[in-house]
């Protein structure tokens, strides 16, 4: 009897229990992985793919035309563990007929609640809350120290109504919020009829919300969409919140917003480049608040991705129905 040839499987990366343990009981894979939490190196990565028939990345690895040649023609398969595919080279990857895994939908509630809770730090200035009581600036009551803005009603701009900017407004709206708008590549009336936001254009979303949230995705027309003009055209008092991916956004221009009070506080999830340099002049600011792309940190949510980005590997070397594929 002729043994049966095991499909070869690399992994970038250390990943959650449930996802690794999907892909341990694959009698029909032989797994390789990157045995770190830290993202493998490109000469690394070019080796371990070589040869195989299946993928499984993560956000940070960047998989382009020169790691799929490195790959060779076996690569049948590419899951990734986010929802975001920017860092994957879509067009060559269809031109190969490899088919592609994501994870939509399992991160949407947390990545909702992380975006609240960085509204919420950076519009009642909790960083800087917290520094006053540790270096004894908490001297007395006093009428107007500490003063942020309420979300009570104001006017919430919301970039992006999809999934979780959908999910985002479902959570705003107990806060008292009076009013939604949302801005994108086309309305959304359905979607939109829960919190009866209007689509507007960018520029009229910029100048009359009270709070802006980026929940985009990365394409051509949404890379620095967050420039000069559109922070200009915010109001002075206004915040801006950004979870959706870090080139959103010019960096540059921000930093220039919110010194020169154009605007009132920037909460960021996301930065380019990833991890921010820690001597980069945003974070000399005490009205910019900045996390290390958290949105969908939960024990539960990223064993739960892990899982579901397995399990997608592994119907599509099979020949299966992926529970999530990304139709090329």
């Amino acid at each position: 009897m002729r043994p049966v040839r095991l499909m070869k499987v690399f992994v970038t990366r250390r990943i959650p229990p449930d996802g690794w343990a999907a892909l341990a009981r694959a009698a029909d894979c032989e797994v390789e992985y990157w045995d770190s939490d830290e993202p493998i190196p490109a000469k690394e990565l070019e080796r371990g793919v070589a040869g195989a028939h299946g993928l499984l990345c993560l956000l940070s690895d960047r998989v382009d035309k020169r790691l799929l040649d490195a790959a060779g023609s076996n690569l049948r398969v590419i899951s990734t563990m986010s929802v975001g595919v920017d860092h994957l080279a879509l067009e060559e990857i269809k031109k190969r007929g490899i088919r592609v895994g994501y994870t939509p939908d399992v991160l949407t509630d947390t990545t909702a609640e992380l975006a609240m809770s960085l509204l919420l730090t950076t519009c009642r200035r909790l960083p800087e809350a917290m520094e006053e009581v540790k270096n004894g600036g908490w001297s007395s009551w006093k009428p107007l120290w500490m003063c942020g803005y309420g979300l009570t009603q104001s006017t919430v701009g919301i970039i992006g109504l999809g999934r979780i900017g959908q999910a985002i407004a479902r959570r705003l709206k107990p806060f008292g919020v009076q009013r939604f708008l949302y801005t994108g590549r086309q309305p959304r009336p359905q979607e939109a009829a829960e919190f009866q936001a209007e689509f507007v254009s960018t520029p009229r979303l910029a100048a009359e919300s009270d709070f802006i949230i980026a929940a985009c995705s990365l394409t051509p027309a949404t890379k620095g969409l967050c420039n000069k003009d559109f922070f200009q055209q915010m109001k002075s008092t206004a915040v801006f919140v950004n979870i959706s991916r870090g080139e959103v956004v010019n960096q540059d221009d921000l930093y220039e917003a919110l010194t020169s009070g154009q605007i009132a506080a920037a909460g960021l999830d996301v930065t380019t480049p990833e991890p921010l340099p820690t001597d980069h002049p945003l974070l000399t600011l005490k009205n910019c608040v900045i996390l290390p792309h958290i949105g969908s940190a939960t024990y539960g949510t990223r064993n739960t991705m892990s899982l579901l980005a397995a399990n997608n590997l592994l119907a599509g070397l099979r020949g299966e129905p992926m529970p999530s594929e990304l139709k090329l």
